[in-house]
């Protein structure tokens, strides 16, 4: 009770800003916590011995989520690297009717698949990343390659020049999301990973979305001094179907809001594996990620991380080997980063987009109008972000 006393105090006392409404005001909170403080009492933890029981009062709003074990089938789950349904733990929050978190669940080992897919192959061209806006088509072909040597470097040399992928801030995937004009288009669209499809299909149905179908994905790559501003993610035209979050790497302060921002949000943690459904009314509500939190350790990964992909995976997998030396260049990354993927379906069956005028389609979809993830400081001098920096 006394760190439920003692972070609710901060709350209750942090001077407000002139204009600053009640999401705000926690988010900037957050952005200043101190890690392993006081600060962080009232935060849920999902995870915590499977109780998801935290100490600040927003605990209470825990219940538990019922999910459609007959919708995936174990082979299915396993084959996207992932524990039957029956083993997942599944909680939802009083008042925020749609809204599911799944503490990790997926097989040891397996997270290591789809970081990795993070970094080497969703950064790859065609899809579409915050650095096009300032670099060439040839300076962006391979971030993976372009970056592995930096990143080996890293424990060697703390003063070497950043590396491309330590540069990323987004990659797009699927209809690209035009940030300037907050809209999806037929014209910018490249195939969906079939992988991270097949993944996203086997969350949602086990969610009860039977028939999702994954068409957008907006990766998010987090430094420890990143952000995601205060939003609402309501450019999809079916909002009927689920927001899916996966999240690997550190962990982070997620705020659930209301569907106002004078709506005080809840807090909770984001842990390496954790899975988020946003559905229903929690579908379009205001969210945000004030703060990503060092490891305890130092510079160091999860303990889920420190486990290997196994050597033999099923013959019909999705997921493929990763090699020891690719886990390296991960690791390295990883140790002071986040990663974050969306995966959202844009259109109804037999919808299609709205026909739009000749200029609107002539934006270019890689202007960076969105700029939401980055220290709030310097959102405005990062969404001109110079890749020499």
């Amino acid at each position: 009770m006394g760190k439920m006393a003692a972070a609710l105090g901060s709350v209750v006392t942090l001077a407000a800003e002139p204009g600053e409404d009640a999401f705000r005001k926690l988010f900037r909170f957050y952005r200043q916590s101190r890690p392993d403080s006081a600060d962080l009492g009232a935060v849920i933890d999902f995870s915590a011995a499977h109780t998801a029981r935290g100490t600040g009062p927003d605990a209470r709003k825990v219940i538990r989520s019922q999910l459609s074990v007959s919708s995936v089938s174990d082979h299915d789950a396993h084959r996207a690297g992932l524990q039957p349904v029956s083993k997942w733990q599944a909680y939802g929050l009083q008042g925020y009717p749609g809204f599911i978190f799944i503490p990790n669940p997926f097989l040891p080992g397996y997270q290591w698949h789809w970081v990795k897919q993070c970094l080497k192959l969703y950064s790859q061209k065609p899809n579409v990343c915050n650095l096009d806006k300032h670099m060439t088509k040839e300076e962006t072909q391979d971030l993976w390659e372009q970056s592995k040597e930096f990143l080996r470097l890293k424990e060697v040399n703390k003063r070497r020049p950043r590396s491309l992928l330590e540069k990323l801030r987004w990659v797009t995937l699927g209809y690209h999301y035009n940030w300037d004009s907050k809209k999806y288009s037929a014209d910018h669209y490249t195939p969906f990973p079939s992988d991270l499809a097949f993944l996203s299909e086997q969350v949602a149905a086990a969610c009860g979305f039977q028939g999702f179908r994954a068409e957008a994905g907006i990766l998010n790559y987090y430094r420890l001094d990143s952000t995601l501003g205060i939003h609402v993610d309501r450019s999809e035209l079916d909002h009927s179907k689920p927001l899916l979050s996966f999240s690997f790497g550190q962990s982070a302060i997620f705020l659930l809001g209301g569907l106002k921002r004078d709506e005080a949000p809840t807090a909770m943690f984001m842990h390496s594996g954790d899975i988020m459904v946003m559905s229903g009314f929690s579908r379009l509500l205001n969210h945000a990620v004030p703060r990503v939190l060092p490891s305890s350790q130092g510079e160091g990964l999860p303990c889920c991380l420190e486990t290997p992909l196994p050597a033999v995976l099923p013959r019909d997998s999705v997921v493929e080997p990763c090699s020891e030396e690719d886990w390296q260049v991960c690791t390295s990354y990883l140790k002071t980063a986040r990663v974050n993927m969306t995966v959202r379906q844009v259109l109804a069956i037999d919808q299609d987009f709205p026909s739009e005028p000749t200029e609107e389609k002539k934006r270019d979809i890689t202007t960076e109008g969105f700029c939401h993830l980055d220290d709030e400081n310097s959102q405005v001098k990062r969404a001109k972000l110079n890749p020499d920096s």
